[in-house]
């Protein structure tokens, strides 16, 4: 039998060297180039050993496969180990780009410095307005260092957030990329009679093909970018909430004044999980048993003061403080996923988030399958489904079909060689 050989994890010969004393003595490494291994070049490990002994090296090997997941880029996390672009990145997250950013699976984003920005600041635009300017430094494609040399015809017309988010007049939202002199690319709005503002400094940071963030001189210069900016609609939660299957939850809320704090953390970010209206009405008769305090912070539990999209969710799975978090009282719960299933998990119940009821940025509303509640808002004992959902979570049945599927294979291979 001929396995390509890995570099292995130290787990991996840590199990090596346990087992090995009992192998027979022709398992060995071979770099015999003479040999009918197909991989002739490379390293190889050849064993004549019992199939039991296989199937556990098959394990062993795929074992990492089982378990690996694809981390979702942040762009708040890449530019924090830069201190050069701490003020880009700070308006990146006051206008809520970053969210926008991290929710895109292919992008560009053309950071500027300080001194940048500084000159950018000068110009005292609306924070509304400086979205606007930003936005069309984010490119909705990849473009890593080396692509940037390698445009068709030496020029390209790339679109950009500002164009995606539909308020760039006509085609306002793109920018001219092109090949100059020296080894130099140049950029500038497409709406700018020709002019390349910036010529590119560096590469910052690059995942091939998903982010890459790449320095450029100076800001972009847009007249339709720069155009004053009118604050976005006012939402209304509990409007939003009624008209959406979770009626019963807003009354709730307004019954309580717990909508006031709700709607004070909208304009800053907002992230809600609601129960439907048929969890509401299952859970009246425990609620109706708290006092009017608890109802308070219970309601507050189901919101945290920050935007969270279902990437980022996904991509941030621990503790989250909510609204009803105030200092000493952890009102706090769990995220996790399991592939494409989110649930919130508290000392009593884990809820699954069902779906997506609103996303609008700075607000997102969550369907959530159970109320948010902890021990001490409990006058009863958790329900038998919630225990079953925590065992689930804690990997009595947490292997999801594709890491089932891995596990399924190592083993029937090593049948196969018995």
């Amino acid at each position: 039998m001929w396995v390509q050989y890995q570099p292995l994890l130290s787990w991996q010969w840590s199990a090596y060297n346990v087992y090995s004393k009992n192998l027979p003595t022709s398992l060995y490494l071979s770099t015999d180039t003479t040999t009918s291994s197909p991989y002739p070049a490379h390293l190889h490990l050849q064993a004549t050993m019992p199939p039991a002994t296989t199937a556990l090296f098959l394990f062993l090997f795929l074992l990492p496969l089982l378990f690996s997941t694809s981390n979702a880029h942040n762009i708040t996390r890449i530019l924090a180990k830069h201190p050069e672009f701490s003020t880009f990145n700070h308006y990146l997250t006051v206008t809520h780009l970053a969210a926008e950013i991290n929710r895109r699976e292919t992008i560009t984003v053309l950071a500027l410095n300080n001194a940048a920005m500084s000159s950018l600041l000068s110009k005292q635009l609306s924070l509304y307005t400086l979205k606007n300017v930003l936005s069309l430094h984010v490119l909705v494609d990849y473009f890593g260092s080396k692509k940037l040399h390698q445009i068709t015809d030496g020029t390209a017309l790339i679109s950009t957030m500002f164009q995606a988010t539909g308020v760039a007049p006509g085609s306002s939202g793109y920018i001219n990329v092109t090949d100059l002199k020296g080894g130099k690319v140049g950029f500038g709005a497409e709406n700018n009679d020709g002019k390349l503002d910036a010529v590119y400094v560096k590469s910052v940071a690059e995942i091939p093909y998903n982010i890459s963030v790449l320095q450029i001189s100076q800001a972009l210069n847009s007249a339709e970018a720069e155009a004053p900016a009118g604050e976005p609609s006012q939402l209304n939660l509990t409007a939003i909430l009624s008209k959406q299957g979770c009626k019963a939850f807003a009354d709730l809320l307004i019954s309580s004044g717990a909508d006031a704090t709700f709607n004070q953390n909208i304009d800053g970010g907002l992230t809600v999980f609601c129960p439907t209206d048929p969890v509401i009405q299952g859970f009246m008769p425990k609620y109706k048993n708290l006092t009017a305090s608890k109802k308070v912070s219970l309601l507050l539990y189901h919101g945290i003061p920050v935007y969270q999209s279902m990437q980022m969710l996904k991509s941030n799975n621990g503790i989250m403080n909510t609204l009803a978090t105030d200092g000493a009282k952890k009102y706090d719960f769990t995220i996790q996923n399991d592939g494409e299933v989110v649930t919130l998990e508290t000392n009593v119940v884990t809820a699954k988030i069902t779906g997506t009821l609103k996303d609008e940025e700075p607000l997102i509303v969550y369907k959530i399958n159970k109320p948010m509640r902890r021990e001490s808002d409990a006058p009863a004992e958790s329900d038998p489904a919630d225990d079953q959902t925590a065992d689930n979570e804690n990997g009595v049945a947490g292997l999801d079909g594709g890491r089932l599927a891995m596990v399924l294979l190592s083993l029937c291979i090593g049948v196969m060689l018995m």
